[in-house]
């Protein structure tokens, strides 16, 4: 009977993943930014496998999104395309999700694709802003399909990390 359930858990998270996934990707246009599916993909986990983490909520999730490919068009616009830009990018993006406690590791990889892409201030809208939302609605809506499942989000402006405990530190 457990081992049902848990099959029935997975197929479900499963599911949910594939839907959140491939209407994101359809309406942000893959071809014309395909590495896109790389931070998209580690979202969908968080969204769909582990719902009640903190970095799986709004706050994180637009917040890392957003604030990273913002960061890696920044740079891309003011250093252009180098290696130390890319590094730079990362670290920018790491100090700015602790700093504001919206950490969403998938959205680490935004600031490398944008520099990828050599995108501009459009690319905030679509297609980053276009797939997070979309993911952020189908995950909202199918947490919802069956009842006693959690529903998300379970806290809209959840921080993460919670508290001030960053990397290895033992305070």
């Amino acid at each position: 009977m457990r081992i049902a359930r848990n099959l029935g858990r997975l197929a479900f998270s499963a599911g949910g993943a594939a839907a959140g996934i491939g209407l994101a990707l359809w309406l942000a246009d893959p071809p014309s930014s395909p590495l896109l599916l790389a931070s998209l993909g580690g979202s969908a986990v968080f969204l769909f496998g582990l719902t009640r983490a903190p970095a799986a909520q709004p706050r994180s999730l637009f917040g890392g999104h957003l604030g990273g490919a913002l960061i890696g068009i920044a740079c891309y616009q003011v250093f252009g395309d180098a290696l130390w830009v890319y590094v730079l990018s990362v670290v920018l993006t790491l100090v700015y999700m602790l700093a504001t406690k919206t950490v969403h590791p998938p959205a680490g990889a935004n600031p490398l694709i944008m520099l990828h892409m050599h995108a501009g201030l459009a690319a905030l809208w679509q297609p980053v802003g276009l797939a997070v939302v979309t993911l952020a609605l189908v995950a909202a809506a199918w947490s919802r399909l069956v009842p006693g499942h959690v529903r998300y989000p379970v806290q809209w402006l959840e921080r993460s990390p919670p508290s001030m405990f960053w990397g290895g530190w033992d305070d």
